[in-house]
C-alpha cells in the first residue's frame, strides 16, 4: 500500500513548481516521476505478496498472519490503482467532450 505521506505529497510538487514559475513540462516530468513511483510501489507489494505466499506453501515460513497482511496490502493497493485509473479515464473523456 502506498503510504499516506506519499499520497499527500503527490499533489504538491506540480503545484509548487507552477507557483514558483516552473514550466508545464517540469510539472509533467514531476507527475511522471510520481506515477512511476506509485506503479513501482504497487509492483513491489505484489511481488512481496507472491513471495510470501510461495514461502508459506513450501513451508519456508509458518507465519500465516504476515502472509495475509502482505496479501491484503497488495490487494488494497491494486484496487486503489484500478479506481484511480477509472477516474483518470473519466476525466480524459470529459475533457474530450469539451468544445473549444
Amino acid at each position: 500500500m502506498i503510504p499516506l505521506t506519499t499520497l499527500q505529497s503527490t499533489s504538491g510538487p506540480a503545484q509548487s513548481q507552477l507557483q514558483k514559475g516552473g514550466s508545464p513540462s517540469e510539472a509533467h516530468r514531476s507527475f511522471s516521476v510520481q506515477l512511476k513511483n506509485a506503479v513501482d510501489q504497487l509492483n513491489h507489494l505484489q511481488v512481496e505478496s507472491d513471495e510470501k505466499t510461495k514461502a508459506l506453501a513450501t513451508g519456508e515460513i509458518d507465519d500465516l498472519h504476515d502472509v495475509m497482511i502482505a496479501s491484503q496490502k497488495a490487494g488494497i493497493t491494486m484496487q486503489t490503482a484500478v479506481e484511480v485509473q477509472g477516474k483518470v479515464i473519466d476525466a480524459y473523456k470529459e475533457m474530450m467532450r469539451m468544445q473549444v
